[in-house]
């Protein structure tokens, strides 16, 4: 099958950092579409102790996202394909991180989503739960999952 529209998400770590370069790699060369997208999730900062204020807090949050977003602009232009980054809003009552890059996912028609994966296993997988495990569970489409410890495909 040739992927024409591949999408990543990116959440800052190193995992997604190799997720990313996988995603552009394969972009080029299959002449493909990419689409970076980033999550920031609007219930982090609804639980705060009373002593901070949310709107503050929520307004910091998302301009290191988007800060961080146009870095990743940059530097994907000096990869010479054809993409664009998206900085997606997860509303409070609006669901669950999986489900809205699913959601994200569908509504840009990818034919692909790339993310990476710590390879949790036993207690750890058991008690941190896990992004990618639920992505699988719930995906519409092909994922790709890169390992984070070992820089190999799952």
């Amino acid at each position: 099958m040739k992927y024409k529209r591949i999408m990543v998400a990116v959440d800052r770590s190193n995992i997604s950092n190799l997720a990313l370069k996988e995603a552009i790699q394969l972009t080029k060369d299959l002449g493909s579409i990419l689409r970076v997208i980033h999550v920031v999730d609007e219930n982090i900062v609804q639980f705060s102790d009373g002593f901070v204020d949310v709107n503050n807090l929520w307004a910091a949050y998302k301009e290191e996202a988007q800060e961080y977003m146009q870095k990743l602009n940059r530097d994907i232009k000096e990869e010479y394909i054809q993409f664009e980054t998206h900085l997606v809003v997860l509303k409070t009552l609006e669901g669950h991180l999986p489900e809205k890059i699913i959601k994200e996912a569908e509504e840009w028609k990818a034919d692909l989503l790339v993310i990476g994966t710590h390879g949790r296993r036993g207690f750890s997988r058991f008690f941190l739960g896990s992004i990618a495990e639920k992505l699988l569970r719930i995906a519409t489409l092909p994922i790709l999952l890169i390992r984070g410890n070992s820089n190999k495909r799952v």
